[in-house]
């Protein structure tokens, strides 16, 4: 299975710094996005300490275990660094962040997600979201409360009810998915699926890419830039970053 991918993280256009992260690392097939968030730069540091803990420890701890496990244990020993960090400093106590992960091993997508960063899947001109937020809105929606529409609306959309490096320890949400041939995958942070809507970022990929079977990873990397640019196009209020991969 070969895996084309392209990613972008942008300040947007009211943030006078960018708090998110991102990494891409194509030898292990793992793809991350982390939006921080505390203040006196904390924010910054715990997505940074993210997206560069992850890779090493996926690295180091390879093959020990079962891909979901291994992933699992990632963002634990993420969420114990930044905490420890954060305790050590009081200006960076309770820095936390988001972490939505996913990982390709032999057939199958693994996927592992703590905030409300997001991962969607691509198939067939329809976008399926593989994560669930962790955020107060995301509760009043599972009540019933009003529909996805009117959540994005909510005034309280952005308060988390679980970040990574807020507590000692975190409940991380790991599952694997089988992949089909040319399903994409989509991470991003909520600067973007706050700000552009399902349909419209699916208006966007299919339009950029109507035959995933014959895209190229320059036409993923057109197609992240468009769907930042609709997000500034909208607001860009909040940090933007997207990861986008293709499984064919």
């Amino acid at each position: 299975m070969a895996i084309l991918s392209a990613g972008i993280t942008d300040i947007g256009r009211k943030r006078k710094t960018n708090q998110d992260s991102i990494c891409l690392v194509k030898n292990y097939n793992l793809f991350v996005v982390a939006d921080g968030m505390g203040g006196h730069n904390g924010g910054d540091i715990a997505s940074q300490m993210s997206v560069k803990i992850f890779p090493d420890f996926v690295k180091k701890h390879f093959g020990k275990a079962e891909v979901p496990s291994l992933l699992s244990q990632a963002v634990q020993y993420i969420n114990k660094s930044i905490f420890d960090h954060g305790q050590k400093t009081a200006e960076l106590k309770g820095m936390g962040t988001t972490v939505s992960a996913i990982m390709f091993n032999e057939a199958f997508v693994n996927i592992a997600n703590v905030g409300d960063s997001r991962i969607y899947m691509i198939n067939k001109s329809k976008l399926y979201q593989m994560s669930r937020d962790h955020s107060l809105v995301q509760e009043k929606l599972n009540l019933g409360i009003y529909d996805r529409d009117g959540a994005r609306k909510d005034p309280q959309k952005n308060v988390l009810i679980r970040t990574v490096g807020f507590e000692p320890k975190v409940d991380v949400d790991v599952y694997k998915y089988k992949v089909t041939k040319n399903d994409m995958f989509l991470i991003c942070s909520d600067g973007l699926h706050g700000k552009v809507a399902d349909s419209d970022i699916i208006n966007i990929v299919t339009n950029k890419i109507p035959r995933p079977q014959d895209a190229t990873e320059q036409d993923l990397e057109e197609t992240v830039k468009h769907l930042v640019n609709q997000a500034n196009v909208n607001g860009g209020q909040d940090n933007i970053s997207v990861i986008l991969v293709l499984a064919k």
